[in-house]
């Protein structure tokens, strides 16, 4: 990612000690003693072997991912956060970071809960909240001034669950007498029940990756010590099931009695010790992942900065640890745990999902930024994300609602605060991988009339001196169609510095006014041959302009290149709109109505009607009528000519009134101005050049020019492209 490096301070952890053994501890947790014979009685064999590895295939997959985007990047503190943040964005980063640590803030009341109610299953003289405070307390100050310390008193709880282990798998089938069959064994859940209560005893993974500022080397640690892992999680797993199922045939047994290991353990006491060492992993894990993500946030600017402030010589956030102790306190003192295991669940799921997402697209984009050194295929990073999705809904859908909603809610809040990140992430990729598949997919069809719309090349200049030409553009496309706004600089003055500057000059007061647009720069040898060079050049594929609009110049000088550029547009098969603001201060109190001038249905008549229809969508001309206007020499053709207009409007859809005007041997253009002098708007139709000099076209634009000079706003239109405008207004299909 394009982030300066920045000198941090940190442990320099290796692969073992900074990612293997806060993860395999914490996949190794008390569901692995507690939970393994109930999965086992309720499913079976078989079936829980498929959960395991079902379970377990999310995690590895997971694992992957992670790996990718690791390799990519210099992980810094935060882990899942710093991910995707650098890949999605700070506002995805955001809404994953908040509930992740508040997931893991809580877990830490959760484990500590455990671990209290185990110590006082031995000594019951004691206070299972009173044992959870004090628990939380020791562990808060190891966490807060070591983090060494913290992972140094791992290597302890290790031992006592690698121990707990063998005293297992060196028991056998236990006395009946110390069994206690249920006289009444429960009925067996399903499959996916049963794997909900499961599944997060395999989603330790990212307290490996929440340590990675800590880390010597990121890129290869965070890999291998994910991986590893996985797999030895896996393993275990794997043969706990097979190992119970040999030695305890009663599955009523194997559901009712939750110690059961104990009991088929060699020396139950280790396996007591073992619960012990696993709950209190965890909760360490948990301490010291979760002040390590708030840590991040904060530095980012999600959080206020003063909660990512580190202390020591390893940078620790102590008070970002104080406040994950003071969630984790509350969460004792409130109870009943157990009650939000299911969001836990979700928000790591989500996060899951996420990193899946973010590694699946970045591989599928093929950013040159994107150069993992452990490469993942694609399609097996979004089979991750769609399995967490899946599970996320067969745990629960309620609850996978409510974790959306937060995220969403979150990422919505992020995204008005508008937080600018140092770093660019993959939206821009994503943005432009889409719009490459759009276009190739667009150049594969011709859309023909029922789909057309105006592409508008606008030739305004500085928008400030000719904002009339932006209004128009804007009312036609109402962010439906594309606009560029396009202005000229002399090629004797032109640097790609001044361009640039012009560009985002314009872009920022477009944005201002509240118009959406791209702005094009184009040098030129004269103004009139930088406008023929952007006409035929500009634009790509099926995005390029098939309309131009430009304003109306009255000097005599401009009216020959005017009229080339004319000929130009049609040549090229561009339909052209010319816009002349009217110099009349009264226009502005004119009735509402827009006068399209019909001559047959003609491709001008059809293009302005459609012109029209768009214009009236817009809020500056939604209150105006359309009102159909039609010169008859004589008085006998007048109704005639209304039922041919109503029928055509009645079967086009078209809501317009009709104005059938005598012409009483008048020239037309005094009718014209006679009939619409009191109009808000004007649509006029003028020829494409014929086989006619320049000269001769200059000459007839001039004439229409002079001769409706004293209109309102008026819009003259030529339809040259190849598209049938008539046909946007028939009825058959």
């Amino acid at each position: 990612m394009n982030e300066p490096p920045v000198k941090t301070k940190g442990y320099a952890f290796g692969t073992f000690k900074g990612v293997f053994t806060p993860s395999i501890l914490t996949i190794l947790g008390v569901i692995m003693y507690l939970r393994s014979g109930w999965v086992l009685g309720h499913v079976g064999l078989t079936l829980t072997l498929a959960i395991v590895t079902l379970s377990s295939s999310v995690t590895f997959l997971t694992g992957l991912s992670v790996s990718a985007l690791a390799t990519n990047m210099r992980v810094k503190g935060g882990g899942a956060y710093y991910m995707i943040s650098r890949s999605l964005g700070v506002e995805a980063g955001g809404a994953i970071g908040i509930p992740l640590f508040l997931a893991q803030a809580v877990s830490i009341a959760f484990y500590a809960a455990g671990f209290a109610e185990s110590v006082v299953a031995v000594l019951p003289m004691l206070d299972v909240k009173t044992v959870g405070l004090m628990t939380l307390a020791i562990l808060g100050v190891i966490t807060a001034f070591s983090a060494d310390l913290a992972l140094r008193t791992q290597f302890v709880v290790m031992a006592f669950i690698v121990l707990s282990l063998a005293s297992l798998f060196l028991g056998g089938t236990p006395d009946a007498a110390a069994l206690t069959p249920s006289a009444a064994p429960p009925a067996a859940l399903g499959f996916w029940p049963v794997l909900a209560v499961f599944f997060p005893a395999v989603t330790g993974i990212l307290a490996g990756v929440s340590m990675s500022g800590d880390l010597k080397n990121p890129s290869r640690a965070l890999p291998l010590g994910t991986i590893c892992a996985v797999l030895t999680g896996y393993a275990i797993y794997m043969a706990i099931p097979i190992f119970l199922n040999a030695a305890v045939s009663d599955r009523g047994v194997l559901m009712t009695d939750t110690l059961i290991v104990q009991k088929v353990a060699r020396w139950g006491s280790l396996i007591l010790l073992g619960i012990w060492a696993a709950s209190l992993s965890s909760a360490v894990g948990c301490m010291l992942s979760a002040p390590r993500t708030l840590q991040a946030l904060a530095q980012d600017g999600v959080l206020p900065k003063i909660l990512g402030r580190g202390y020591g010589a390893g940078n620790d956030p102590r008070l970002a640890t104080l406040l994950a102790l003071a969630i984790g306190a509350a969460g004792i003192l409130l109870g009943d745990i157990n009650l939000i295991a299911p969001v836990l669940t979700m928000f790591y799921l989500t996060a899951y999902g996420l990193l899946n997402l973010s590694a699946g697209l970045e591989e599928l984009m093929g950013n040159p930024s994107w150069r993992p050194t452990f490469r993942v295929p694609a399609f097996l990073s979004l089979i991750g994300f769609a399995l967490c999705l899946k599970m996320m809904l067969m745990i629960s859908a309620g609850w996978t609602l409510a974790a959306t909603a937060f995220v969403a809610a979150v990422y919505w809040i992020m995204k008005r605060r508008a937080l600018r990140a140092r770093w660019g992430d993959m939206r821009v990729g994503l943005l432009m991988f889409g719009a490459r598949m759009v276009v190739r997919r667009l150049a594969q069809h011709t859309g023909g009339e029922r789909n057309w719309r105006p592409n508008l090349l606008v030739l305004a200049g500085a928008p400030t001196r000719r904002w009339h030409l932006i209004e128009m553009a804007d009312a036609i496309s109402r962010n439906r169609s594309l606009v560029t706004v396009a202005s000229i600089i002399p090629e004797n003055t032109w640097t790609a510095e001044r361009a640039e500057n012009l560009r985002l000059s314009i872009r920022s007061y477009l944005e201002k006014q509240g118009v959406e647009a791209q702005v094009r720069i184009q040098p030129g040898e004269d103004h009139w041959s930088g406008i023929r060079e952007l006409v035929r050049a500009y634009g790509y594929g099926p995005l390029t302009p098939n309309t131009v609009l430009i304003g109306v110049s009255d000097k005599p000088d401009t009216l020959l290149p005017f009229a080339r550029l004319v000929r130009l547009v049609a040549h090229t098969r561009r339909n052209l709109i010319i816009v002349r603001e009217t110099a009349d201060e009264s226009a502005a109190a004119a009735e509402p109505r827009i006068d399209i001038w019909w001559r047959g249905l003609t491709p001008n008549v059809a293009f302005m009607l459609a012109l029209s229809c768009m214009v009236k969508r817009s809020p500056t001309w939604s209150g105006s009528r359309l009102r159909l206007c039609h010169v008859v020499e004589k008085e006998e053709a007048r109704d005639e000519a209304r039922r041919t207009l109503d029928t055509f409007l009645t079967h086009a859809r078209v809501d317009a009134e009709v104005a059938v005007l005598i012409q009483d041997e008048r020239p037309a253009f005094e009718r014209i101005r006679e009939a619409s002098h009191d109009a808000s708007l004007v649509f006029l139709g003028v020829r494409k050049p014929e086989n006619e000099s320049d000269d001769a076209y200059a000459a007839y634009t001039r004439a229409f020019l002079d001769g409706t000079s004293s209109l309102p706003l008026t819009v003259f239109a030529m339809a040259a492209e190849m598209v049938d405008f008539q046909g946007i207004f028939q009825s058959e299909a």
